[in-house]
């Protein structure tokens, strides 16, 4: 896929006098997310219809990599897979990649998706008590969708794939002396009958902590919200919630 919003990141991602890291650092993470799925997608504004998604556990992680440049961004990239199956009983006829289903048709659906974030931010904050970055996020999103009628096994399916430019906020605040931090996390956009949002919000605690490396677990819970117009003819107004665990390994 193309990543040209890459190079426009770069170039629209506004300077600041952020106060960076003294030390190069690297931050490898990952989580467990046990989502529910709920909403709607198909071709048109006017033409969605409502599935009901089974829960799934999800799998995501993340590299970001921070240096002492203060104008010059540092740089995170993370992944994340949201794939679930369907279904639902259609009241009204229901068109999808040029297919017509009829109404009181019984249909399966599965949505295989996943994205990777690019992210550009600058430290405005690092220290042990606060830290609170912002930045600019390209979001690149691949997604396949099918749907079957098992009974005539009339079948449609669709892939999809864009990116899509998101606001970048996070922060951690520290609790002295319990070696635990309170953190949380957005990526956001809102625009043009468009709401997408990606926010998290957790503990973090501290196993390993020396000059070498750090070791922190974390539990949260994470909300995601696609609400898309007509990105490659797909229209959704699909969230996804649930509780996480993970860990954070910082050189």
């Amino acid at each position: 896929m193309k990543k040209t919003l890459l190079a426009a990141s770069v170039a629209v991602l506004m300077s600041a006098t952020a106060q960076a890291d003294t030390l190069l650092g690297l931050y490898i993470g990952g989580q467990i997310w046990a989502n529910e799925a709920s909403g709607s997608f198909g071709e048109g504004l006017d033409n969605q219809t409502v599935f009901d998604f089974d829960d799934q556990n999800q799998g995501s992680f993340y590299v970001a990599f921070e240096h002492p440049i203060p104008l010059i961004p540092n740089i995170k990239i993370a992944s994340t897979s949201l794939d679930t199956i369907g279904g639902t009983q259609v009241t009204s006829s229901f068109k999808f990649d040029n297919v017509t289903y009829q109404a009181n048709s019984t249909l399966d659906t599965t949505l295989d998706a996943s994205f990777v974030d690019y992210t550009l931010y600058y430290e405005v904050f690092d220290n042990d008590l606060l830290s609170f970055d912002f930045g600019l996020t390209a979001r690149d999103l691949d997604a396949t969708i099918n749907i079957v009628e098992p009974v005539t096994m009339l079948q449609s399916g669709l892939d999809v794939s864009g990116i899509i430019p998101m606001a970048y906020l996070s922060t951690i605040i520290g609790l002295p002396f319990t070696g635990l931090n309170v953190f949380a996390e957005a990526n956001f956009m809102s625009y043009d009958d468009q709401t997408i949002y990606d926010a998290q919000i957790g503990v973090s605690y501290s196993i390993l902590d020396n000059l070498a490396v750090d070791f922190d677990v974390t539990l949260g819970y994470r909300t995601m919200k696609m609400e898309l117009n007509d990105l490659d003819d797909f229209y959704s107004d699909l969230t996804y919630d649930g509780f996480f665990a993970g860990a954070i390994v910082h050189f």
